[in-house]
């Protein structure tokens, strides 16, 4: 690793911790692991406490409140839907500068005339987002299943389950970062980025899941994956293929944004005109 790179590491990790913008996303997300069964345990206690007025008004809520207080995996799998959702919104937001916002204040300029590559300017921000992403979301389903074990009758979920979970999850902020990464440093445009990628989470999975799109070989529904993979206590040879296929391709797909932010960033040219600089 020669200087130049070195030094964009410090820089981005220095970014990232000194402007409190990592200890904000780990608290939003360890937040929304602890807060996610509790909610849903909360609410089957409360349905439970008015079922005799449900019951007065002609309603048997007993089912529905079976199955909020009934399986951690409910707990689970609303934490795991959280994260992959609002904490990956939260990300997206708090990480616009690293995704090309440091570019529209000209930060970068200065450095670029003095010699510093693309490669040392991107490389860093492919490692240390994607992975810092993908170690919170595993510790935010082992949070939540911590949670849920006291909180719901029974444990349905086991510690393969859990990891898995996690993994799935990680890799599908990893996805999205990179998206947000790619599309935020070639055009320099941060928060054009930033609101198109939130828009993809937001409506793409969940019109993939209603076309009735097969969860496996698909890295844009592997959120919904994810949260039912906490069921999967044992898997057979062939299923455990067809998720490390799934994640695989993800992966892949992570590599080519990467290489298209390092082309895109080789091709431009940073217009450096006018008297704003910001240092």
């Amino acid at each position: 690793m020669n200087i130049q790179t070195k030094a964009s590491f410090k820089k981005e990790l220095l970014s990232y911790f000194r402007t409190h913008r990592f200890l904000t996303i780990a608290l939003v997300i360890i937040g929304l692991a602890l807060l996610s069964p509790l909610l849903i345990a909360g609410m089957g206690a409360l349905m439970d406490s008015m079922s005799e007025l449900y019951a007065e008004m002609g309603t048997d809520v007993s089912e529905m409140t079976e199955i909020l207080t009934e399986s951690t995996s409910t707990g689970v799998e609303s934490s795991i839907d959280s994260v992959n959702v609002v904490g990956l919104i939260v990300m997206i937001l708090l990480l616009t500068r690293a995704a090309g916002g440091e570019q529209k204040k000209r930060s970068v300029i200065i450095p670029k005339s003095a010699g510093l590559r693309s490669f040392a300017y991107i490389f860093p921000k492919f490692i240390i987002y994607p992975l810092s992403a993908f170690v919170l979301a595993i510790v935010a389903a082992f949070i939540s299943w911590a949670v849920s074990i006291p909180l719901f009758d029974v444990n349905d979920v086991g510690f393969n389950g859990v990891l898995l979970a996690g993994v799935l999850s990680g890799v599908h902020l990893m996805l999205y970062l990179c998206f947000h990464l790619t599309l935020g440093t070639a055009t320099g445009k941060a928060g054009m980025s930033a609101a198109i990628c939130i828009a993809v989470v937001m409506l793409v999975p969940n019109l993939l899941v209603v076309m009735g799109t097969d969860y496996m070989f698909n890295p844009f529904t592997i959120n919904v994956l994810a949260y039912t993979s906490v069921h999967f206590g044992s898997l057979s040879g062939s299923e455990l293929m067809d998720i490390a296929a799934t994640v695989a391709f993800a992966l892949g797909i992570m590599v080519v944004t990467y290489f298209i932010a390092l082309f895109a960033q080789n091709a431009r040219k940073i217009d450096n005109s006018g008297s704003e600089i910001d240092l």
